[in-house]
């Protein structure tokens, strides 16, 4: 089996800007938040499983779920109004006799509503957005049921999460020290590719220079570029300090600042490793020849749109939504301009790894609804329920068009229909109000350009790093290490390629710098943790 996910519990916070559109500093257009073989089966085809009326695919689980009207209050994200007389709230009730209360609070006020509902103890049936750490404590103290004491009622759940050999590290990264697990999983949320490096293909082909393979040929390429555009910064960048994290992946790195490394199957400070100072140094060559925008260190989103978009710079890192927003916006001036996906820069030929399985701080409070909010939570996790929170219901408010993709006839006179469109309309892809996706819904439509770079780095994605689980001390030495060690790794890095004069004397001063602020600390929580994980 592969590595198991994609970080360490200790980062598993609050991912409630998963929702937000493609950020300046490199985040990209995600939502914020199976089949038993962990792939998702089409909604509403059965996948061999129990069907209750014409709701499809419910994984074996018998609808309604009551025999009498109930009541339950969930708590989710949304800025539109009138929510609880959506759609997709009135058929969830239809379907399974529950009816939900949504308590909702908008994006900018959800974080500090949340911390007043936590600390006064007055908790909804279902709640949305704590980490897992503050989960696994107030559960320790009984202010949230332990999902494994339920799942011979869950067979979605068991299907996805235990009996299935790829996603079943949720039972024990997840769980607490007792082995309670309380955080109920998001699944099928990410798209294969978000993020990599785009350029322009117009200019590429315009002056017959290849797509580059591997190191060599991009820095012949960013080399030709400057030679026929010398007032240009071939490569410029928006994400200051990230930079060293997005390249990173392209030398093997899939963490930052701490990495996995699959072969020696140990945990290491990513600032400190002989890939990185590859980086570092290709860096630094691209700098002193004037290839890298000077100030990639400290550049605004806005002065490096302007130069994506003229013919001032080529090659870049970022959100796939760019290769036709900036198009879009160049077209007057420049009507050829073509931003494509490009391959991996450096020696590992790959890109980053995005998780099937995420947490978005789902978590059932106790008391005398326990069960059917998590029999609730359980259809949202069936095929038929990830339907219903993100496509809608054919034939009601969808049909599907000649490609199998789902369309809205009420919709019809909307530029984009968007997920916030469905929401708006339908109560559709309300954060915190689904647990599964379907992949078949709009967020999943790619463009010409988007598509093809899903199909460029379908086999050139890094294993995933394990998720570990902590003890109160590891937790207590990683808060306390990561961010002067990220911050000081990041400092350095930014002086190494800048400094011409800098080499492998300041690089082994940094190797002593490191271990100062507990390198090997920092590392050893890690190590630690992992040696439990694989002893499991």
């Amino acid at each position: 089996m592969s590595k198991k996910m994609f970080s360490a519990a200790l980062v598993l916070t609050l991912l409630i800007s998963l929702l937000a559109a493609c950020s300046g500093n490199g985040s990209g257009n995600n939502p914020p938040a199976a089949g038993s073989d962990g792939s998702p089966a089409p909604a509403g085809s059965g996948g061999g499983q129990a069907a209750t009326a014409d709701y499809g695919d419910t994984g074996g689980l018998a609808l309604p779920l009551v025999d009498k009207p109930t009541t339950i209050k969930m708590l989710v994200v949304s800025d539109s109004t009138k929510l609880n007389e959506k759609w997709a709230v009135q058929e969830l009730e239809r379907r399974t006799g529950v009816k939900v209360n949504l308590e909702f609070y908008s994006t900018a006020t959800f974080k500090e509503k949340l911390n007043f509902i936590l600390a006064s103890g007055d908790l909804p049936d279902i709640i949305h957005g704590p980490s897992l750490a503050e989960l696994n404590d107030l559960g320790g103290k009984g202010a949230f049921a332990a999902i494994n004491d339920y799942l011979d009622q869950l067979p979605n759940f068991k299907a996805l999460y235990v009996d299935n050999p790829e996603n079943n590290w949720v039972m024990k990264s997840y769980s607490d020290e007792k082995g309670n697990l309380y955080t109920w999983p998001t699944y099928g949320i990410n798209r294969e590719v978000n993020h990599g490096f785009l350029y322009r293909k117009d200019i590429f082909e315009k002056h017959n220079i290849p797509l580059w393979t591997n190191q060599d040929e991009f820095y012949q390429a960013l080399k030709k570029l400057k030679e026929l555009y010398p007032n240009s910064v071939p490569y410029s960048s928006k994400t200051q300090a990230n930079i060293f994290r997005d390249w990173g992946h392209s030398w093997g790195l899939s963490g930052y600042p701490n990495n996995y490394d699959e072969e020696t199957k140990q945990w290491e400070f990513s600032f400190t490793q002989p890939e990185f100072k590859e980086m570092l140094d290709f860096m630094k060559k691209l700098y002193n020849e004037g290839l890298l925008d000077p100030e990639f260190m400290t550049d605004t989103s806005a002065n490096w749109t302007a130069k994506m978009t003229s013919n001032n710079s080529f090659v870049t890192y970022d959100w796939i939504g760019r290769l036709d927003m900036f198009a879009t916006q160049a077209k007057d001036a420049i009507p050829d301009y073509d931003l494509r996906y490009g391959n991996p820069i450096g020696p590992s030929g790959k890109t980053l790894s995005l998780p099937r399985i995420a947490t978005f701080g789902h978590a059932v409070a106790k008391n005398k609804n326990t069960e059917v909010s998590m029999k609730l939570l359980d259809y949202l996790t069936s095929p038929s329920g990830a339907e219903l929170m993100t496509v809608g219901q054919e034939g009601v408010n969808y049909e599907l068009d000649e490609n199998g993709r789902p369309v809205y006839p009420e919709l019809k006179d909307l530029e984009l229909v968007d997920i916030k469109a469905l929401e708006d309309k339908y109560g559709l892809w309300t954060q915190g109000f689904y647990v599964r996706t379907d992949s078949r819904s709009v967020y999943y439509n790619f463009t010409e350009k988007e598509q093809e770079a899903q199909d460029m780095m379908k086999d050139k994605k890094l294993a995933l790093d394990p998720v570990l689980k902590f003890t109160d001390e590891e937790t207590s030495t990683i808060a306390e290490l990561t961010q002067a060690l990220q911050k000081a790794g990041e400092e350095f890095s930014a002086k190494y390629v800048l400094t011409a004069s800098h080499g492998q004397a300041e690089w082994d001063a940094w190797l002593q710098q490191a271990k100062k602020l507990g390198e090997d600390e920092f590392v050893g929580a890690y190590n630690a943790a992992q040696a439990r994980y694989d002893a499991e």
